[in-house]
């Protein structure tokens, strides 16, 4: 790869910028109208406005990000972390676009993406998992059954996105309704023992 374009801002494009110009690889920074000024567009080879100030306008904008790539003819994209980094249809469309996707493979990441999935495909594999649901759980009751089976104290995690993640130390903490009342419909979600762990509050295979 002569020329990578770095789909990100701040200290992780610079980071990246800085490694690249170490082996000897051009890069290409993307940016925000807001960003015009930051310090990685100035530390680029080359750079590209991709649009407004908010993210979903820019570093979210995959169509935006894809074509500054094509007209910069660079072989690669490198997502940083956050924004894109994990997004499955961003890794599929750079290949679509005979663009390198500098991350997992987009199988690995519609696996270990799916929670529940992740989880049974890492205890398939041997990988020590902590106590929890065997899937999701879908009513307080059962919280509570698996709760006590488990023993507290626990975690709720609703199955709709990092932001719903709750402990309970108790059973009169009743997780799914009170935990975590802004879940997906149905409140479904999964149960697990926790404990901390490098500043994590729970651990999960997924995060392996």
């Amino acid at each position: 790869m002569n020329k990578i374009l770095i789909a990100n801002r701040g200290e992780i494009a610079v980071r990246i910028i800085r490694s690249c110009r170490e082996m000897g690889i051009k890069t290409v920074a993307v940016y925000s109208e807001a960003d015009r000024e930051s310090l990685h567009v100035r530390l680029a080879d080359e750079s590209v406005c991709i649009g407004g100030a908010h993210p979903t306008q820019s570093y979210l904008n995959i169509p935006n990000i894809i074509s500054a790539a094509l007209i910069k003819d660079a072989a690669a994209i490198h997502p940083g972390y956050g924004f894109l980094a994990e997004n499955s249809f961003f890794a599929e469309a750079c290949q679509e676009q005979g663009i390198k996707f500098i991350g997992p493979p987009v199988a690995a990441m519609v696996s270990m993406g799916a929670k529940a999935q992740a989880r049974s495909l890492m205890a398939e594999a041997g990988v020590p998992v902590v106590p929890g649901s065997p899937g999701l759980v879908k009513s307080d009751d059962e919280i509570a059954r698996i709760a006590e089976e488990i023993g507290y104290p626990v975690m709720v995690k609703a199955s709709g996105g990092g932001r719903w993640a709750r402990h309970a130390h108790c059973h009169e903490q009743r997780p799914i309704g009170q935990i975590c009342p802004n879940g997906p419909p149905g409140g479904r979600g999964f149960i697990w023992g926790w404990r901390p762990l490098s500043g994590e509050v729970y651990r999960t295979a997924a995060a392996c």
